[in-house]
Formats: C-alpha cells, sequence, structure tokens
C-alpha cells in the first residue's frame, strides 16, 4: 500500500506558473520523492492539450489560450472549477496510465454517487459524464513514470466560456456543473468530496494537508 501523500491547496492562481511547477516538480523528483495532489481554483483560461486542434477554439475573446503538454485537446478552467494535479509516481504505485486515468474516474463517479447523481466514463472520451453531458475533464501527461496535470470538475462557475470552444475536440457535447445536478454546491466541498475519495481507492495510508506551493518548485510568471 502506498505511504504517504501531500495535499496541497493552492487557492486561485493563474495558470501557466502552476503549470510549470509541475513541471519542475517532476523533473526534480526522485525514488524517494512523497506523492502530491495539487487542489487549485484557475483565473479564465483555455487551455490546448497535445491533441488539440485550432479549430475547437471558436472564439476565446479575452480568455487567453496556452498551449501545454498534457494529453487531450481544448479545455477551459475558470472561477468555481475544481481543478486538482495528480503528481504521482505511477512506477512506484504499479499502475499504468490506464489504470491511472480509471481510478481518476472512478473517483469522480463514486464521488457523484454520494449525491445519487448516475455518472459514467467513456472509453473513446476520458472524463465524467451524466446523462451524455461531460461534468469533469481530465488531461495527463506521464514523464520519467510520474504522472502530472490531472482533472477539471465543474462545480458552480460561469459556464459562457465553454460555448467559445468544442470542448476536448467534443462537438454536440453540453458541458455541465454538479450545482445544477444536485451534487456539491463550492469548490471546497467538491474538493472534500473527490480528494477522500481518491485517498480510499488508491489506500494511501498516511495524508498531510498543506497550503501553497512548496517553494523550491515556485517559478515566476
Amino acid at each position: 500500500m502506498p505511504e504517504q501523500l501531500i495535499i496541497r491547496q493552492l487557492g486561485r492562481q493563474a495558470y501557466e506558473p502552476v503549470w510549470h511547477a509541475m513541471q519542475e516538480f517532476t523533473d526534480q523528483r526522485d525514488a524517494d520523492t512523497v506523492d502530491e495532489l495539487w487542489i487549485v481554483e484557475h483565473d479564465p483560461v483555455f487551455t490546448q492539450g497535445q491533441a488539440g486542434k485550432a479549430e475547437h477554439v471558436l472564439a476565446p475573446g479575452d480568455i487567453p489560450v496556452v498551449q501545454v503538454d498534457r494529453g487531450g485537446q481544448v479545455t477551459y478552467h475558470g472561477p468555481g472549477q475544481l481543478v486538482i494535479y495528480f503528481l504521482l509516481d505511477i512506477r512506484r504505485l504499479s499502475m499504468g496510465v490506464r489504470q491511472l486515468v480509471n481510478s481518476i474516474e472512478n473517483t469522480i463517479i463514486d464521488g457523484l454517487a454520494d449525491y445519487d447523481i448516475n455518472a459514467n466514463a467513456r472509453r473513446d472520451a476520458p472524463g465524467v459524464y451524466v446523462d451524455g453531458d461531460k461534468v469533469c475533464s481530465l488531461g495527463l501527461r506521464i514523464r520519467r513514470g510520474c504522472s502530472f496535470h490531472g482533472l477539471a470538475l465543474n462545480v458552480n462557475m460561469d459556464m459562457e466560456p465553454f460555448s467559445r470552444i468544442n470542448p476536448c475536440g467534443l462537438t454536440g457535447i453540453k458541458m455541465v456543473q454538479t450545482r445544477d445536478l444536485g451534487g456539491p454546491n463550492s469548490f471546497d466541498e467538491a474538493a472534500e468530496v473527490v480528494v477522500n475519495h481518491f485517498i480510499k481507492r488508491i489506500g494511501y495510508q498516511n495524508t498531510q494537508h498543506q497550503t501553497g506551493l512548496a517553494k523550491d518548485y515556485v517559478k515566476a510568471s
């Protein structure tokens, strides 16, 4: 069973400094580095993954578009959305990429089930769906046997920016949020539910909560 997990509460942050900090953390970690979850709420931004296509960014307007190194296509991050980054040594966890994706998706499915919401995953399009509508997006990067990037769960946010893109490259898919489904109504509530289910699913023995990034991994924006 995995021993330790550090859970960092980052508050509201611009996207790019946190992204670069994830890269640096992953590049500097070694076999003894403790796994971490980073919980963050981002300023408005569109992120375009490695499989992204320019035509899926329809009309970004005043919201910046950032090309990033995660899998997947374009999505939106903004206030009221729960973002969790999974900085895990998946080799040490004896876990493959598909198993990690399934574990994250099932964490969200289990959390929504606490509210009697029937959610499911799709093999052809990672994320979590309710009645065909998408409530949670997922994109990861694996480097040196370790994961970074993670999930974005729509909780209680302005959904209008999703109309400016084809989220995750999908057409005809409606983006929804937990507040409107009868699920978690706040960022903090959603974070507690998701983190607790993830810890239970993976089996971490000891967890500690910290506020802010470790100073060694902070880069100036």
